[in-house]
């Protein structure tokens, strides 16, 4: 599993699923708040299956996995 969330949207994803659980578990919102789980793991792990499957790379390259001229 090679990184494909950035910065950015690693912290989106934390915070949009901690608000998500928090608001489920006091019953503001229904059961489907915990589905907050999902971009929680993905911001944790630093990983997306779904931008693996479309393609998609929010992490910015390194200089030493830049391609060569």
């Amino acid at each position: 599993m090679q990184a494909n969330v950035g910065t950015m949207d690693r912290v989106l994803r934390v915070v949009l699923g901690v608000l998500l659980i928090g608001l489920a578990a006091t019953q503001v919102i229904g059961l489907w708040g915990y589905i907050g789980v999902v971009p929680l793991v993905t911001g944790l792990f630093r990983f997306c299956p779904a931008y693996s499957l479309f393609g998609f790379n929010t992490c910015p390259m390194k200089k030493s996995q830049a391609p060569s001229p």
